[in-house]
């Protein structure tokens, strides 16, 4: 069966040892894994004693402590992995299995299993050359950083724990090698556990919820995460949370340390009727693994920080109904729409291995469905702002050009208290939307700087030089826009009168809403085939219907208090401003 094999073993473990041996039939170099003898009769022997021992500890120590989660369940959790780990059939299964969730992974790889040369206590598999993790010399011989493979191991982690839910629940650094190809190889499949789906989407839910301090919330989490029973009050833990996070969450996520908030959380729990379902303790232990060899390389490296593109990718592109709902309570505050929020889930989820622009189209699906009907009235009110925000900020700045006189251009178009900051977001997301579409140079359209006090100015009146953008929307990832049609080009000229109306000064008027968003759905469906389907979604007519109404509703008022306005000015401010409409109906 081998030609050679190693007299001394290469490594040595608690159950078993492993050495270097060379195949008969193939000449290929193996690694086989041989159990001790005798070595499952001394496990059941401690087995036994340790599970007597903390009997007497949950019965006789832990209640004076005021302390409620037993450790008898942890022991028979941990000897039931055990007994499991003595089965070298299971853990190559195991290996495989293992293989084929996570091995399409960038630089995630296992050793093939021989099965020929395999059996109960005997495990042979490919022999892959490599650095331990924890072997700072050699790691920095062969040019390799231990941040760079763990970030890898964090992100599989994170899938094992959240995506499959089928984990390696014993990734200490010896079962974890770096390859000089970039590869970072799991080792060791003994010991494997599972998530169930409901607590993989609760605990995502309650990454949510932290990060809401919605502490309420959290609580009924812990329902769900089967931390509590369901007759145990949780309302006093809501304090206790407050007062620890409160403080923890003024620094962002990005900055947060894994183990504080474990341990902070742990003290407060502990105060409570609280227990840790066995998966969960497993995978804290995965994550504090991962996050200890991080910090013996740096000890600034944050675990959540590098988690939260992952966690950003998921909230943006899975379709799971409660991934959407986190989704929603993360945007929605009071009823208005978080913009900063998604821009952030943007930028982290476009940092994860598998982000894929061309998912966010799910996003979009969702957002016209009955299901998604507050997230969407809340977007629409907040793009009529934007809407009305540029827009009044266009004709201020034309009446100052025309009268030399800002103070009177504010009269007439009064800066609204909500304004700067809508037309501060909306030059924001017409320069994302640039910047992450690459489009093609496409028509400006002015957006005015805004001044200190709320308003815009021209260059001559606050010595700010006013911002332009273009409408820069091009073909999505995923969904290509037909052969020498030049789509920013046409959304650009679609969107003209959102930006410069046909009423005085460039004033939208409702006939001009109307008719860009009959314009914009004409364009995109002619030639755009999944905008097109969007576009025949229930929610696609309602959110056009809502956005006309609003913005008609806006703009009318603006009209009113502008028409007003004028009525009480002198002969030649009247005739200045009559001079500079005249002018610009007569040059459409």
């Amino acid at each position: 069966m081998y030609a050679t094999f190693s007299d001394e073993p290469v490594a040595a473990a608690s159950l078993g040892q492993v050495y270097r041996a060379t195949l008969r039939s193939t000449g290929e170099d193996v690694a086989v894994k041989v159990q001790r003898p005798g070595i499952g009769e001394s496990i059941a022997v401690d087995m036994l004693l340790l599970r007597r021992l903390m009997g007497v500890v949950d019965a006789y120590l832990l209640p004076p402590l005021g302390l409620s989660q037993p450790l008898t369940p942890l022991v028979d959790e941990f000897a039931g992995r055990l007994f499991t780990e003595l089965d070298y059939v299971l853990e190559g299964q195991s290996c495989e299995k293992f293989q084929e969730l996570y091995g399409g992974m960038p630089r995630v790889r296992t050793p093939a299993i021989k099965w020929d040369c395999s059996a109960r206590r005997v495990l042979t598999m490919e022999w892959i050359d490599g650095v331990k993790l924890t072997n700072k010399e050699a790691m920095d011989a062969a040019g390799l950083s231990v941040l760079d493979f763990v970030d890898v191991g964090i992100e599989c982690t994170l899938r094992q724990l959240l995506e499959h839910g089928y984990f390696h629940a014993d990734p200490h650094p010896g079962n974890l090698l770096a390859t000089r190809s970039g590869d970072l190889v799991y080792l060791d499949f003994g010991m494997m556990s599972g998530a169930p789906q409901y607590a993989r989407y609760a605990i995502m839910a309650h990454v949510v919820h932290l990060v809401n301090r919605d502490y309420d919330a959290m609580c009924q989490d812990y329902y769900t995460l089967e931390f509590m029973d369901r007759d145990v009050d949780t309302s006093p833990i809501a304090p206790a949370l407050a007062a620890f996070f409160d403080n923890v969450l003024d620094q962002s996520v990005e900055n947060l340390n894994f183990k504080a908030i474990v341990d902070g959380l742990g003290e407060v729990l502990f105060q409570f009727p609280f227990r840790a379902p066995p998966y969960y303790a497993l995978i804290l232990r995965s994550l504090t693994v991962l996050e200890g060899l991080a910090l013996s390389a740096d000890p600034r490296y944050k675990l959540l920080g590098k988690a939260y593109p992952y966690m950003a990718r998921r909230l943006l592109t899975d379709p799971a109904p409660e991934l959407r709902d986190s989704f929603e309570d993360l945007m929605l505050k009071d009823g208005q729409f978080r913009w900063n929020r998604l821009q952030n889930l943007m930028e982290q989820g476009s940092k994860s291995q598998d982000f894929d622009p061309s998912q966010l189209w799910l996003l979009a699906e969702w957002l016209l469905s009955d299901t998604a009907g507050n997230v969407r009235a809340s977007i629409v009110k907040e793009i009529a702002r934007m809407m009305d925000a540029v827009t009044a900020s266009n004709v201020r700045q034309r009446i100052a050009d025309a009268t030399g006189n800002f103070a009177l251009a504010e009269q007439l178009v009064p800066t609204q208290p909500q304004e700067p900051e809508a037309l501060y977001r909306a030059q924001a997301l017409m320069t994302s939307m640039r910047t992450r579409m690459r489009a093609q140079p496409a028509p400006a359209v002015l957006l005015p700087a805004t001044s200190s006090a709320g308003g815009s100015s021209s260059s001559s009146n606050s010595g700010s030089p006013a911002i332009s953008s273009s409408v820069p929307v091009a073909s999505p990832s995923g969904e290509g826009s037909p052969q020498g049609v030049d789509m920013p080009r046409l959304l650009a000229t679609a969107a003209q009168p959102f930006f410069n109306g046909s009423g005085p000064f460039g004033l939208l008027t409702p006939q001009d809403v109307a008719k860009s968003m009959l314009q914009l759905q004409n364009i995109t469906a002619d030639n755009l085939p999944r905008l097109r389907r969007l576009m025949q979604m229930p929610g696609s007519t309602e959110l056009v219907q809502s956005l006309t109404s609003q913005l008609g509703r806006r703009l009318a008022a603006r009209a009113i208090k502008l028409a007003f306005g004028t009525q009480g000015l002198g002969r030649e401010a009247r005739q200045a401003l009559a001079a500079t409409a005249d002018s610009r109906g007569s040059g459409r």
